[in-house]
């Protein structure tokens, strides 16, 4: 455990934004020939490793780009002392998850605003649920229901862009209802998942535009 905030503040995110800009989607494309930037949707993340690669590559591009998330927030929880493993964990002070929310959201913006990448990067789906994984016990439990939205409704709609904003966009509830006696005490959680449904939203706005269009392409329908 550090007791040190500086660190908090400064080493552990820093070290969070850089485990988080990691761009598993352009290597693994590298390692096949491809710059995934100039093939698909030119984008850095698992949907477009699938449909350029095939689904073996995006399901490992997805679980690598949601362990830039987990790790560091994690590892950070344990460090800062709010994850006490084999005893149980009292709610961490303000200070203590402001920390820990730096960190995990220095993973989020490694990935969506990647400095290896010109600052360009994935839209934050994997990472974010990543996160939700990482912040144990209080994002899990409301990252995996999320998650199992996400599946549901493009298992319905065959749409990865609506399943991804919807699923993102019910963690926020999800918490919620999940921690109604405690949101006083963990508020900076509540704005924290506020703030990541909104990013979600912000890096989907052109997949949006299309959803309301109608152009948006479908699993199984390749684009015209």
């Amino acid at each position: 455990m550090i007791d040190n905030p500086i660190i908090w503040f400064t080493l552990l995110p820093l070290g969070g934004y850089l485990f988080g800009s990691i761009p598993f989607g352009v290597l693994i494309a590298k390692l096949h020939g491809v710059d995934i930037r100039k093939v698909g949707s030119g984008n850095v993340g698992a949907t477009n490793v699938t449909r350029v690669l095939g689904k073996r590559w995006g399901y490992t591009c997805f679980l690598l780009d949601m362990a830039k998330g987990s790790v560091p927030s994690f590892a950070a929880g344990v460090l800062i002392g709010c994850v006490r493993l084999g005893d149980s964990s009292p709610t961490p002070t303000l200070l203590q998850q402001a920390a820990w929310l730096s960190v995990a959201a220095s993973a989020v913006l490694g990935h969506v605003f990647n400095i290896w990448l010109g600052f360009r990067g994935g839209k934050g789906v994997a990472t974010s649920l990543g996160v939700g994984v990482g912040v144990f016990p209080y994002f899990t439990l409301p990252g995996l229901l999320g998650f199992l939205t996400w599946i549901i409704v493009t298992a319905l709609s065959r749409y990865v862009s609506l399943g991804s904003i919807i699923g993102c966009s019910s963690f926020l509830p999800y918490f919620i209802l999940l921690h109604l006696d405690e949101v006083g005490e963990l508020w900076l959680f509540t704005a924290f998942a506020s703030v990541i449904v909104v990013l979600v939203n912000v890096t989907h706005r052109a997949n949006i535009v299309r959803l309301l269009a109608g152009t948006e392409n479908k699993i199984g329908r390749k684009k015209g």
